[in-house]
Parts: structure tokens; C-alpha cells; sequence
């Protein structure tokens, strides 16, 4: 089994995205005969789940305004929020089984081992991919199967922000439709207040230590067989974020179509735009509202139609039109602030 960190010239990365894009691209193109273990941890980011709606799910403006990324991973499951109290571990292996599936019984097996030898009695496997303790959620799971290699991982909870955790994950919900998964909310319980008293004290890069040697089985690094990434991997996990990891298309354009509303008070009266997005890009938009214009909406919202959801774009495409025909005084940044809010 090869230990693989996100370290680039000598330095450790804490980017929740660059650490996806590194294991992707072992996944698809290391082959070193033998198990690969990904530790990894990140300053604040949101990941969402392969098949959910980024914008249903993460609160865009919260995390804007406090500097926290969102990511879109390969796997399934529900949206996380992710931060240096977090401890991660991904593993990619060969599997020639034909027959093989989703296992996460098999994935957290090891894990809830050595948890219990760290002094949580009381972890257990509950629902369909989390742990828990004492009812309390301490760790999320995800996996895919690819061409005969499962790709799999857990994050521990070793300590929690809750505030930041539970405002980027609650955004407004008004009027909003979707048909993409939602994520389940589950309580959560810092793995800290676990542990035995020798181990309370360890910072997450001292657990995220100790957790690799206890995975392998080692009395200290020099037992732990370790692949470092080269410049030609780099070259391709660069291009990776590139395509994917730090490209609207991969973070929003994937998200499934939906409907929403946004209502807003200004000086010339009410406001209310409803739009139909499918791809990340609106497909249909309708404005409503007791205001009083001189020449006829259809164009705002004509204009606004085949626009990708994101604010420079937005901001572009009502620049081709002189809004105060249309809505007197309001300018195009409230009404893109209102769409996005």
C-alpha cells in the first residue's frame, strides 16, 4: 500500500479541490501494484455530491463573503462542509471482481477498528455511509467503482465549526424547486470529545499522523511506503483543476435543472423574478412585480435567457440593455444581487 500526500516542491497544499484532482488523476492514471492512501486536509470549503444542485444545497453568498471555496466531487452522496478540523482519507484500489459494488461496510471497517482502539467504544456504521457515536454523526463516506478500481473515502470529524458549517450549508430554500437529491442533515458531534485523554489534545495534522500509521500498521514514517507526486503528475492534475475542479461548467453546469424565485423591495415597488435553469444556464425567465416601466419587460427578460447563472455574466448581459426603460432606478447590480442572493 503507497501513501500519496498533496504536497507540491516539499510543501503540504490544503485545497480540498487540488486534493480531489490529485486522487482523480491516481485513479486514472497510477498504476503501483498496490493499494493508494490519500490524507488530506483543507482550509473551508463546501463539496457537493456529483448529482445535486450546488445551488440548492450551499449557501453561495454566506460563503462568499467568508472566503470559502465550493467543489463539486466525482462521487455521489450528500453535500459537506469540510475545514482544518476536518481529517480526510480517500484509497483507491484494484478491483478485478466483476460483480464488484458499493461496499461501505467493507470501507469503514478499518477505520471503526482503529477508532475504538483511540477510545471511541461506542463507533458504529449507520445508514447507508456514515459513522456514528452515541447517535451522533463523526464521519460522511463516499465511493464510486471505475473501470475495475474503487475510489473511496471518509472525513473525521475531529472538531467542527458549527456556525460556519451550518450557515454554508442553509441557503434560502424560498420558492425553490428541484428534482436534484438533497442532502440529509444529520447531527454532528466533534470525534474530539471521544477520544481517550492521550489523544484529546493532537492537532488535525497530529491525528491525520497517527491515522496513517495506524492504516498502516507503523511505528513511525519510515515503515510507510510513500509514491511522491512528479512534475509529469502535476502537469496533469493541473489540467484536471483546469477542466473540472476550478471550472464553473464542472461546479454549476452539472447541476440538474430547476425552478426558483427571488423577490425584492426597491424604491420604484416590488420585484419578482422566477427562473427555470437547467445546465447552470437559465432557460426561461419571467419578471413580475407592481413597478412601472416604459417599454415592455419581454426584453429584460429576453435578455437575461441563455445566460449562465454567474454574476459576470449576468452583469454583461443586461449591460446590452438601458435598464431604466425598463425598471426605472433599479440598477443591474440589484438585480443580480437579487438572483444570486
Amino acid at each position: 500500500m503507497y501513501l500519496i500526500e498533496v504536497k507540491r516542491n516539499g510543501k503540504y497544499i490544503y485545497d480540498g479541490a487540488v486534493a480531489l484532482a490529485v486522487q482523480v488523476y491516481a485513479q486514472k492514471n497510477l498504476f503501483l501494484g498496490e493499494d493508494m492512501v490519500f490524507p488530506y486536509l483543507t482550509e473551508p470549503l463546501v463539496q457537493v455530491g456529483r448529482y445535486q444542485n450546488a445551488r440548492e444545497e450551499a449557501n453561495l453568498e454566506y460563503m462568499k463573503e467568508n472566503g470559502i471555496n465550493l467543489v463539486r466531487r466525482d462521487t455521489g452522496g450528500g453535500t459537506i462542509y469540510l475545514d482544518m478540523g476536518g481529517v480526510n482519507f480517500c484509497f483507491v484500489s484494484d478491483n478485478t471482481s466483476a460483480s464488484a459494488d458499493i461496499n461501505f461496510d467493507q470501507m469503514y471497517a478499518p477505520a471503526i477498528e482503529i477508532l475504538k482502539e483511540l477510545g471511541l467504544k461506542n463507533v458504529e456504521k449507520s445508514g447507508r455511509n456514515d459513522l456514528h457515536v452515541d447517535g451522533k454523526k463523526v464521519s460522511g463516506g463516499a465511493m464510486n467503482v471505475v473501470n475495475g478500481r474503487t475510489y473511496n473515502g471518509y472525513s473525521l470529524l475531529l472538531d467542527i465549526d458549527e456556525e460556519k458549517m451550518e450557515k454554508s450549508l442553509k441557503p434560502n430554500k424560498k420558492k425553490m424547486e428541484s428534482k436534484g437529491i438533497k442532502s440529509v442533515r444529520s447531527r454532528v458531534s466533534a470525534l474530539r470529545n471521544h477520544l481517550d485523554e492521550e489523544y484529546k489534545n493532537l492537532s488535525s495534522i497530529e491525528f491525520a499522523e497517527l491515522m496513517i500509521l495506524k492504516i498502516f500498521g507503523a511505528a513511525d514514517r519510515s515503515e510507510v511506503k510513500t509514491y511522491e507526486l512528479t512534475d509529469e503528475d502535476w502537469a496533469g492534475i493541473d489540467q484536471l483543476m483546469a477542466e473540472k475542479y476550478s471550472n464553473w461548467e464542472w461546479t454549476f453546469g452539472k447541476s440538474p435543472r430547476f425552478k426558483y424565485s427571488r423577490d425584492g423591495r426597491f424604491s420604484i415597488g416590488t420585484l419578482d423574478i422566477t427562473l427555470d435553469v437547467d445546465g447552470g444556464i437559465i432557460q426561461h425567465a419571467k419578471i413580475y412585480g407592481d413597478f412601472f416601466g416604459n417599454q415592455e419587460i419581454r426584453t429584460v427578460e429576453e435578455v437575461l435567457e441563455g445566460v449562465r447563472l454567474k454574476e459576470e455574466d449576468l452583469l454583461s448581459a443586461l449591460s446590452s440593455i438601458d435598464l431604466s426603460h425598463y425598471l426605472g432606478s433599479i440598477t443591474k447590480e440589484e438585480i443580480v444581487k437579487l438572483i444570486l442572493e
